[in-house]
């Protein structure tokens, strides 16, 4: 059976972030993930993950000015002291959190910059990057992201993330494999997670068209679960979707897979 993980900075949007936790546990999820825990202390998100018997699963490395549409800075090139630095910071939510693996969002492709500079960089950041995670004990991964939602992006499907991971050539260098975006970009879908089940460390899902709950699209959900439990992932799914009429109301697809024993306040 899959282990599912709320995204907190799509789910549960009616409570303030750190209540969100608490909301995430009494609806029965045992994991949690999120763009960024940034704007709290370290020690602050740890209590609410402790409290309600929560595993961190994810969160990404600083992904730059997201409220001025910034959606990382990894191939940025006059970025890269900040990116070396959110780096750092982040190994130090990830031990503080308990969190075994963070995720670098490539960024939105800068004017006037040709692609091979902007990989070079790229490709430059995540090997800095995967060294030094590698080191504290944590995994790095990578998210291609449909260029409907983010026009610009500069990852944007499977082959282009591999063929980049082969070219850092780092063991601590994962896919991290969002259902809703490669249906979008590639679909294939279930061939694809299992021909590179190996290199997967993270799953995302929402349905499409609209990005809302799995059961509202066209994607066969029922049967994607069952292939991942077939082809032996082990890791995180993350419920990553805008819920179309409220998060609770919305959860009628996760009911067979809820934590019934969830009794946090």
């Amino acid at each position: 059976m899959p282990k599912f993980s709320a995204n907190l900075s799509m789910l549960f949007g009616e409570h303030d972030f750190l209540d969100r936790f608490d909301a995430a546990a009494r609806a029965g999820f045992k994991g949690v993930e999120y763009i960024a825990p940034y704007d709290h202390a370290p020690d602050v998100v740890a209590a609410r993950l402790k409290k309600n018997g929560l595993t961190q699963a994810l969160f990404n490395l600083p992904p730059g000015d997201w409220a001025a549409g910034e959606r990382g800075i990894a191939v940025l090139p006059d970025r890269i002291h900040e990116f070396r630095q959110g780096v750092a910071k982040a190994i130090t939510y990830a031990h503080a959190l308990g969190c075994e693996q963070v995720n670098c969002l490539a960024g939105i492709a800068p004017a006037g910059n040709a692609r091979d500079v902007l990989e070079n960089v790229f490709v430059e950041n995540l090997a800095f990057a995967a060294e030094k995670l590698k080191t504290a004990g944590i995994r790095l991964l990578i998210e291609p992201i449909n260029t409907r939602d983010i026009p610009g992006f500069f990852l944007t499907n499977t082959r282009q993330a591999l063929g980049i991971i082969d070219r850092v050539g780092s063991d601590n260098l994962f896919l991290q494999y969002d259902i809703y975006h490669m249906q979008v970009m590639e679909g294939d879908l279930a061939r694809t997670i299992e021909a590179n089940l190996a290199r997967i460390a993270h799953v995302q899902l929402a349905d499409n068209p609209g990005r809302h709950e799995p059961g509202t699209g066209e994607i066969n959900y029922p049967f994607l679960y069952e292939h991942l439990d077939r082809i032996g992932y082990a890791g995180w799914v993350g419920a990553e979707y805008k819920p179309k009429a409220g998060t609770v109301e919305g959860l009628g697809w996760f009911a067979g897979f809820a934590d019934k024993g969830s009794a946090a306040a």
